[in-house]
């Protein structure tokens, strides 16, 4: 594996940290499953990883993309927005980014 296929690799990583003492799985997941529907093609890995205190940090690569402390819990479409800046940028998000900038 090279340098570059192994940055490719990393910057189309997404995780999703959430606590499981709030019992945030079901929502971290339904974010999964909203960011490999839209990002099929682009991602190469999404992880769930479980943490605790509060935790809800979504993250592209090494970089937090997403914190519920600082940002509250984000909406669909917020995340998938600062996903695809990083992973698809210039790519339409078709009717959900419409109605959000609506």
């Amino acid at each position: 594996m090279t340098a570059e296929t192994t940055a490719e690799t990393t910057a189309h990583r997404v995780e999703i940290e959430y606590c499981t003492q709030c019992r945030w799985l079901p929502r971290a997941a339904w974010l999964a499953q909203e960011l490999l529907t839209t990002f099929e093609a682009e991602l190469t890995e999404l992880a769930l990883r479980p943490g605790t205190g509060g935790v809800f940090v979504v993250r592209v690569g090494d970089e937090v993309v997403w914190d519920r402390r600082e940002q509250g819990f984000p909406e669909p479409t917020a995340v998938k927005k600062a996903v695809r800046d990083r992973v698809a940028p210039g790519r339409s998000l078709g009717h959900s980014e419409r109605t959000s900038s609506a």
